[in-house]
């Protein structure tokens, strides 16, 4: 397995970025490869100082970095030889040297930009879209799309909905999903018209256990499963859900302080253990999810962690089969021709 890390993409790289790829060679195997993408002094002298020498890391080197505030469109024409650039070109199909996965804390959009460039859709996908497991009270769920596509149509959500479904049962481990539309209420008559059509279509997709609507709250109370929006609803939510879980376990953790240090001595290790299971770096990566490969997009603020873990998500996603499963499934939901 060939594993592809961009290292100048995040806000802490390329040290935490570093970090996370090298503490991530205790999770390959000894056959594997982790391809370094960047720029090489930097990558050098990083495996000098931590007297790195693997022969499992290859190295990429990348004159080019494309900036976390820059146009992804306008980036991935602009600069050929970035390290997001040469990763999603090595995960193409026809690629000599070609990398099975790919992981950037870098620009989303131009992840989104350069996978669908040079990886291409799978054939039966009509958009590509992030899932991002987001852990909930009830246990994690797969929410789709949380950034790629703003302005889904109807059949771009139905998709969603299978390729969510597949992704919950392939690498989450969860037998029969509940899938469901994000929307202002259950009811029926709730909600635009194109929410509406992608009701129907997945009401009408075999082996899917649609429930049809659900609201915001009933996400976190662990009302579905899999969760379809559209790329704006879907990454306000995901933001707000972790400022929103920082800062109760930081007002919790201050509030305890006050009335009775020794209680917070004492009541730390329980706040760990609970933040621990509603961490986002525990997750590691999201997937582009309808691209011919894999690309896991990790969280712009990724520490060593959260590439660790990515690491370790992307050689589990990439050894799953699960493309073909999604792409198999997606033959029955596709974009009407045009009249």
């Amino acid at each position: 397995m060939r594993i592809g890390v961009d290292v100048m993409g995040g806000d802490n790289a390329p040290d935490e970025i570093l970090k996370g790829s090298f503490a991530s060679l205790a999770k390959l195997e000894p056959g594997d490869a982790l391809v370094l993408l960047g720029d090489e002094p930097i990558i050098r002298d990083a495996m000098r100082e931590r007297r790195i020498q693997d022969p499992r890391i290859e190295i990429v080197h990348c004159s080019e970095v494309i900036g976390m505030d820059e146009s992804p469109v306008e980036a991935v024409r602009s600069k050929p030889d970035s390290s997001i650039n040469r990763a999603a070109k090595m995960a193409g199909p026809r690629h000599e040297q070609r990398l099975d996965a790919w992981i950037s804390a870098g620009n989303t959009g131009a992840c989104v930009a350069a996978s669908q460039l040079y990886m291409r859709r799978l054939p039966n996908v009509v958009r590509p879209g992030i899932a991002v497991v987001v852990p909930t009270f009830a246990g994690p769920i797969v929410l789709i799309d949380v950034g790629a596509n703003i302005d889904p149509k109807p059949v771009h959500l139905a998709q969603y909905g299978v390729m969510g479904d597949a992704y919950a049962r392939g690498i989450l481990g969860i037998g029969n999903p509940r899938v469901a539309i994000m929307n202002v209420g259950g009811e029926e008559a709730k909600g635009t018209d194109g929410m509406k059509l992608a009701r129907e279509l997945l009401r009408k997709s075999d082996n899917l256990n649609f429930i049809g609507f659900v609201e915001g709250r009933g996400v976190f109370d662990g009302e579905a499963d899999v969760v379809v929006t559209d790329g704006v609803v879907g990454n306000v939510m995901l933001k707000l859900a972790e400022g929103l879980s920082a800062g109760i376990f930081k007002a919790i953790a201050r509030e305890v302080l006050e009335i009775d240090p020794e209680l917070a001595v004492r009541f730390e290790p329980v706040v760990k253990s609970i933040y621990s299971k509603h961490d986002y770096h525990e997750y590691g990566g999201a997937p582009l999810l309808g691209v011919n490969g894999c690309c896991l997009i990790a969280h712009g603020s990724s520490i060593a962690r959260t590439i660790m873990n990515a690491v370790h998500r992307a050689r589990q996603y990439a050894a799953s089969g699960l493309n073909e499963i999604i792409n198999q499934r997606l033959e029955s939901i596709q974009e009407p021709a045009a009249s």
